[in-house]
């Protein structure tokens, strides 16, 4: 059976700790390789190799890091085809959803590209009398991240693309339920021109999240992963003087006003609830249409559509989409359906008991579809991450803003109407980090920041855009004065320094 290893210092690592985690081939239910769980030593080797590495990385131009970035975006544009292959085979998304998680990722190493101009600082010339003042942004040393198993290729890229490109030294612990994309990201990385030890890959489980949350050599942290987690990785890296950026869970909600264009809605809910088997923490699980005959028109409507959509393995090019990710996790999800049941909700379309002929034994789930949800719900109020969608029906538009205004999430949302005065209104007023209108999915573009409220994110900065190279640098403000040696000293001053 194959082993993947860690990357340290530029060289593939065997571990030693003797513990081992099952990566899944989610098709077919198989174990298909397993990966080593790094011990806290094997962490510390990971943050003494990007600490050995940082003076010469850091000292490095900006331009020519840039142009480490713009190698490293046409070598895994190169290699596109095989990647994606790769990271479907062990998270179960299609092939046309990982080149797609692949190219969201690349989209920021293109934004990192520019980094020589994202670094400048800012002057003033004559603040005082002969006095300047100018800041720099700086690298904070070495830094972390740690990744959720949902995007292997994009969240990654997200966040060693600024680190690095801002001059940091970066050890990267991926979910160790798909890692061998993070491994081959790395690696490609190495073939991209940077230097050894700039980007570490470590596997493992709390053993190694906790070993660089409390490092005292890893300056910054970032997490995506659930809530509860993200809360604890939050704290544990603040309590060790960290700086900590930690994305959560999420529950989404796309708006219906009666006016909206029908037809799009249900394309855009049908991609954006069940695409990647619902497994996105900006997906679109939850429905909110306004009055009756709105949200009678969106059940009929939803209900055609459903059967249409098909469910098949990562390589067939006609599935709209593929398994989850492990046994335990299609569990969970059912059981969240089975939850939606005992509460009352109305399960118009059941995706428990799929099976792929000769696929039985793989984790597949079939679309599921609830009306009559309501905020009281346990269901509605926790994230199920799978093929599930939920109908939550509002009387007005008021009602229908309150609903995620008052959820706990605050990640993404969107409204679908042709009504440019309601639409403006309700971005204005809606307690959520990212709003859509007529878009089901509002991730930003790369050089905008992805970030959400409440229970989704814990820190105060937001991921890649400007706030990424805020997030991985430091600012340093100089005021310098340079006398005229010819002119006559001025006298001591015992008050504190003014311009007047």
């Amino acid at each position: 059976m194959r082993d993947i290893h860690h990357f340290i210092g530029g060289q593939t690592l065997a571990g030693a700790s003797g513990r081992f985690g099952d990566v899944m081939d989610p098709n077919t239910g198989q174990v298909q390789a397993r990966v080593q769980l790094a011990t806290i030593d094997e962490v510390d080797r990971a943050v003494q190799s990007a600490q050995a590495a940082f003076e010469g990385w850091a000292s490095t131009n900006p331009q020519r890091r840039a142009r480490v970035m713009f190698e490293f975006k046409r070598v895994v544009e190169a290699r596109m085809d095989e990647l994606a292959h790769l990271l479907s085979s062990e998270h179960g998304k299609v092939i046309a959803d990982s080149k797609g998680d692949l190219q969201r990722g690349l989209e920021v190493i293109e934004f990192a590209c520019g980094i020589p101009h994202a670094l400048k600082g800012e002057y003033t010339q004559g603040a005082g009398p002969g006095i300047d003042v100018y800041s720099m942004r700086q690298p904070l040393g070495v830094v972390a991240g740690i990744t959720p198993f949902n995007f292997p290729g994009m969240i990654p890229m997200w966040m060693f693309g600024v680190a690095i490109a801002v001059g940091n030294t970066f050890v990267l612990k991926p979910s160790e339920r798909d890692p061998s994309v993070p491994v081959r990201l790395a690696e490609l990385m190495l073939e991209a021109g940077v230097p050894e030890g700039v980007l570490n890959v470590v596997h493992g489980d709390k053993v190694a999240v906790d070993a660089l949350l409390t490092h005292p050599q890893v300056h910054a942290v970032s997490f995506v992963g659930s809530s509860d987690i993200a809360h604890y990785v939050y704290r544990l890296g603040a309590e060790h003087g960290k700086r900590v950026q930690a994305m959560g869970g999420a529950k989404n909600h796309g708006i219906v006003l009666p006016d909206a264009d029908m037809d799009q809605v249900i394309r855009d809910l049908t991609g954006a609830a069940y695409g990647s088997a619902g497994e996105r923490c900006m997906a679109l699980p939850v429905v909110v249409p306004v009055g009756q005959k709105t949200a009678d028109d969106l059940r009929e409507r939803l209900v055609e559509e459903i059967p249409s959509l098909k469910v098949g393995v990562s390589t067939d090019a006609d599935a709209h989409y593929g398994p989850v990710v492990t046994a335990a996790h299609k569990a969970r999800v059912e059981g969240w359906i089975a939850r939606g049941v005992e509460e009352g909700a109305e399960l118009i379309v059941d995706g428990r008991g799929f099976s792929l002929q000769g696929h039985e034994q793989g984790f597949f789930i079939g679309p599921s579809l609830f009306d009559q949800v309501k905020p009281t719900m346990e269901s509605y109020r926790e994230e199920i991450f799978g093929p599930v969608l939920q109908i939550v029906r509002a009387e007005s538009f008021e009602a229908a803003l309150a609903l995620p205004s008052q959820h706990q999430y605050g990640y993404g949302v969107a409204i679908f109407t042709r009504s440019g005065s309601a639409a403006r209104d309700f971005a204005a007023r809606v307690n959520v980090g990212m709003v859509g209108i007529n878009v089901p999915i509002p991730v930003p573009v790369a050089y905008h920041t992805f970030g959400g409220w409440k229970r989704s994110a814990f820190g105060d900065i937001n991921q890649h855009g400007m706030e990424g190279v805020r997030f991985w640098t430091k600012t340093k403000t100089v005021t310098a004065r340079w006398p005229d040696s010819a002119l006559e000293h001025a006298d001591s001053s015992f008050v504190i320094p003014t311009m007047r």
